[in-house]
């Protein structure tokens, strides 16, 4: 999410969330989806952040027994991520990187392709302007509006 031009700034001594890189002020969202593709866990962290450094603690957090399997895209491709995946009894569905040594011969291409519900859930938290636009110079009320789209979300399904 790139954040807005008046959202940096904010009178606080915490980590707001906002990251600087080459491309300017941004955030990024972390989200963990059901089977269905409804968002379960979000976390939030700067820009500068890369997906893999929060997924061990994602997992962790939200996986449960009668998790299966945890499907993610090739950049979550390490040894550490998938032995937290290993750990709790679930199967990991994540291609190798081009550049490794082992192959994908093992890996459920089937399930793989389910990758989409995450993009899907992404589209689904866009259509909020809120969210994406961050306009919030605090990381709590930034939080707190993706979660209460995420609420909207899933209030057709109750």
């Amino acid at each position: 999410v790139k954040a807005h031009q008046h959202s940096t700034g904010a009178a606080s001594c915490r980590d707001e969330a906002i990251g600087i890189s080459v491309a300017g002020n941004s955030s990024k969202l972390h989200l963990i989806v059901d089977a269905c593709g409804n968002p379960v866990h979000v976390a939030l962290t700067g820009g500068q952040v890369h997906d893999s450094k929060m997924a061990n603690a994602l997992i962790k957090s939200t996986i449960k027994k009668e998790t299966k399997a945890v499907v993610a895209d090739r950049g979550y491709d390490s040894s550490d991520i998938r032995e937290c995946i290993f750990e709790h009894c679930a199967e990991s569905v994540i291609p190798v990187k081009s550049n490794s040594k082992s192959n994908n011969n093992a890996l459920n291409w089937y399930l793989y392709r389910c990758r989409h519900l995450v993009e899907n859930a992404f589209a689904r938290l866009k259509h909020f302007r809120g969210v994406a636009t961050r306009y919030d110079k605090l990381k709590a009320s930034y939080e707190a509006a993706v979660i209460l789209a995420c609420v909207f979300i899933w209030l057709p399904l109750i």
